[in-house]
């Protein structure tokens, strides 16, 4: 057919937009007239108010969607391309390419008792012609000379499970050779292509969706632990004032001993607070926030928290030796603080009637803090998840919540430092290695 023939067709815009856009005249309108008051178009789609916004999105931004559809129109010589949601009731275009001006773009529908697909849909099989005029089951069809349709193909797209999607399409004004062996078993291949990209899409979008719910929980979990850390604290100041009280008053040999049994249960209670907020606190502010002092009194924080060790647990020792002969510049209570879970690791764990041993000094340009223990050596297993959050040694005693060595290395780590880890001849060591700061700016 020439150009010429193809330039006095009737425009076939027309017939698309009007299934769509028909409405009441006046007086009751008819179930036709209903239907097709629901029917939306384009502008649903682009106002992100159409019934199958997720489906048009997913396929109308797809890159391989439009490869495919520019492939099909390259393959069988066809201008119109689209691929169709259609359900029960409802044909709905998601993706096309139009150089025939049939009008249809991403969110325009039609009436699905006047088109092919509603079958294709009903009985899983395509609808295929090369010209209308001389095909033997689609001549004369009242859809095809509606639209002025002479050549037409419809494949069903179905989902991974196998649960009907909707149309892959290719039409034209003029004879086309689709239902060429080859353009068939290409037109059903991009299909499946379409279907089971389709089922990734989904998967990957629902997985997004579960990611960001179980996010937003840790997220209020998280708050909660701090909120539970923070309000902890009060109660167990209280007892600590009151011990302190105690201390002063006459005691009985019973008092004598209870009161430092008390002391020490209150210490780890203070200390798996300060490790909860600090955590919770380290989560909450995307990780822990140090703040370094010049020349500050490292030497004398670590004398402090040993000091506490040992008033709270008398019956072990702790030999202390620390030669920091160069200022440093770091954050020192929260040194300490990482220390101080060395030490409570070292009481756990340790061999009960040997010594625990804490060094400190400047080694090679770096300040070095090692808390040491007798005792079994950890497991291979286990030392590479140790500086883990909520990990715990294989013989630990019930105490903590196995975030001491995890904070200790957080912080070691917001000064640039690290934890060596080290066990021979049945010592257990723990090196807190720091790089000496420049004073800040």
């Amino acid at each position: 057919m020439s150009q010429s023939t193809r330039d006095t067709r009737p425009a076939l815009p027309t017939p698309f937009r009007m299934l769509g856009k028909t409405g009441n005249r006046g007086g009751k309108m008819s179930d036709g007239d209903q239907r097709r008051a629901t029917i939306q178009d384009h502008a649903a789609f682009l106002e992100g108010r159409h019934d199958f916004q997720v489906d048009i999105e997913r396929l109308a931004t797809s890159d391989l969607v439009g490869t495919i559809l520019e492939t099909v129109m390259f393959a069988t010589n066809s201008r119109f391309a689209a691929v169709a949601r259609v359900t029960e009731d409802r044909w709905v275009a998601c993706r096309t390419v139009d150089e025939v001006n049939f009008g249809m773009s991403e969110g325009d529908e039609i009436e699905i008792g006047s088109t092919f697909c509603r079958s294709v849909r009903e009985t899983s099989e395509p609808v295929l012609f090369n010209d209308v005029a001389i095909d033997e089951t689609y001549r004369n069809h009242p859809i095809a000379t509606g639209f002025g349709i002479v050549s037409y193909a419809s494949i069903p797209i179905r989902r991974a499970d196998g649960s009907f999607f909707g149309t892959l399409c290719a039409i034209d004004t003029e004879p086309r050779d689709i239902k060429h062996p080859r353009a068939v078993a290409m037109l059903e291949m991009f299909a499946r292509i379409i279907g089971q990209g389709l089922e990734t899409e989904e998967r990957l979008v629902a997985q997004e969706r579960l990611v960001a719910q179980e996010r937003e929980m840790a997220r209020i979990q998280e708050e909660f632990i701090a909120v539970l850390g923070h309000d902890l604290r009060n109660p167990v100041a209280a007892l600590d004032a009151g011990l302190r009280q105690l201390d002063k008053e006459p005691q009985s040999e019973k008092a004598r001993r209870v009161l430092p049994l008390m002391r020490a249960s209150l210490r780890r209670a203070s200390d798996l607070i300060d490790n909860i907020m600090l955590h919770a606190k380290a989560r909450l502010g995307g990780g822990i926030r140090t703040f370094a002092t010049p020349d500050a009194p490292l030497a004398q924080a670590l004398a402090e928290v040993v000091e506490e060790i040992r008033v709270a647990a008398p019956e072990h020792r702790i030999d202390l030796a620390l030669s920091f002969d160069h200022p440093l510049c770091c954050d020192a209570p929260r040194i300490a603080q990482a220390v101080s879970n060395l030490l409570s690791n070292a009481l756990r764990h340790g061999t009960p009637g040997h010594p625990i041993e804490v060094r400190g000094a400047i080694r090679d340009g770096e300040a070095v803090i090692t808390v040491a223990n007798h005792g079994k050596p950890i497991p291979e297993d286990l030392r590479e998840k140790l500086f883990e959050p909520y990990q715990r040694g294989v013989e630990t005693r019930g105490e903590g919540l196995g975030l001491g060595l995890y904070i200790a290395a957080s912080i070691a780590a917001a000064h640039g430092g690290r934890i060596e880890l080290r066990c021979e001849d049945g010592i257990t060591s723990f090196a807190l290695h720091l790089p000496i700061l420049p004073p800040p700016g």
